[in-house]
């Protein structure tokens, strides 16, 4: 175990607090002023992990921190002492050193598989790239229940529903399908369930890319703010696309629509829809790597092969 001097790790933490910002920032003003945005808040209204939450750096498992009275008490960490000689203290000063549990990773054990074999499984198929972005349609096909209120739809409730009864639903994401009316529902392809998540998720869909993001927080402290940021950022970019692509009118923010209900629109789709494959199949390999790694050393600690 490599331990981090406080100055060394307080820096790092300002960097990683200061990228956030550049992030988060106007979404923080506008929640400060009771305002509501319904492209952005999604990051934090449905995964329910707070920008208080995103700012605490973690530098992952395996490294500890000098000088960190503050970690006393943050879940996932305990103090640790300087004598052991497992531990590289370096020219970091005795004291307050605190590091990711022991304990919580064992803890944390049947997560960290499902998340591996999970992101295992999505890598191991080819990107399907003719969805379209139709899920967000489905979600108000022939209902007067619009999810977004303060926004209208860009071609009505009739031309909206009109779209979706011209073209094919093919989502394999089932928590974007559980969101459908009920009059969508039977025209997706194929009926989703949450048991069949494994066998069905498939690297093209922007909300199985989006949810790296969600299965990165599940596992802090664990992995490193580093990837949790990165998994964040490419939520962010998914979420643009996801509802540029919507039925919603959402100019007045700044968003130019992709409008899929034609050729052009849906040529757009498919080549911003790649990108963001692409992209996310590198954060995949990278985020399943740290999971491998993790579950390596587990069930090494559980054989006894590491004290």
């Amino acid at each position: 175990m490599r331990v981090l001097p406080g100055a060394r790790w307080r820096t790092a933490a300002a960097a990683h607090r200061a990228r956030l910002d550049d992030l988060v920032g106007p979404y923080l003003e506008r929640r400060a002023q009771g305002s509501s945005h319904p492209v952005i808040d999604f990051l934090f209204t449905y995964y329910g992990h707070k920008p208080t939450q995103l700012r605490r750096w973690h530098p992952g498992y395996g490294i500890a921190l000098a000088d960190a009275a503050e970690y006393d008490g943050a879940r996932g960490y305990h103090r640790v002492t300087m004598d052991s000689p497992a531990i590289d203290a370096g020219d970091a000063a005795p004291g307050n050193v605190f590091t990711a549990d022991r304990a919580y990773l064992a803890k944390r054990y049947d997560t960290l598989a499902f998340v591996a074999n999970l992101l295992r499984a999505t890598a191991s198929r080819p990107a399907q790239l003719s969805c379209f972005g139709l899920h967000e349609w489905a979600m108000v096909y022939r209902t007067d229940d619009i999810r977004h209120q303060q926004v209208q739809l860009r071609l009505g409730p009739a031309g909206t529903d009109a779209v979706v009864e011209s073209m094919s639903l093919r989502c394999t994401h089932f928590d974007a399908y559980r969101f459908f009316t009920p009059e969508a529902v039977g025209r997706n392809a194929e009926p989703l369930t949450r048991a069949d998540q494994l066998r069905r998720e498939q690297p093209g869909c922007l909300h199985a890319n989006m949810d790296l993001y969600k299965w990165g927080f599940k596992l802090v402290p664990l992995i490193s703010s580093e990837l949790l940021l990165d998994c964040f950022e490419m939520a962010c970019a998914a979420r643009e696309l996801d509802m540029r692509a919507s039925p919603y009118d959402l100019s007045r923010y700044g968003y130019e629509p992709v409008r899929i209900e034609t050729p052009a629109g849906r040529a757009e789709y498919v080549r911003a829809q790649s990108a963001l494959a692409e992209r996310a199949a590198e954060l995949r390999r990278t985020f399943l790597g740290v999971c491998d790694a993790l579950l390596a050393l587990d069930e090494r600690i559980g054989s006894g092969h590491l004290d």
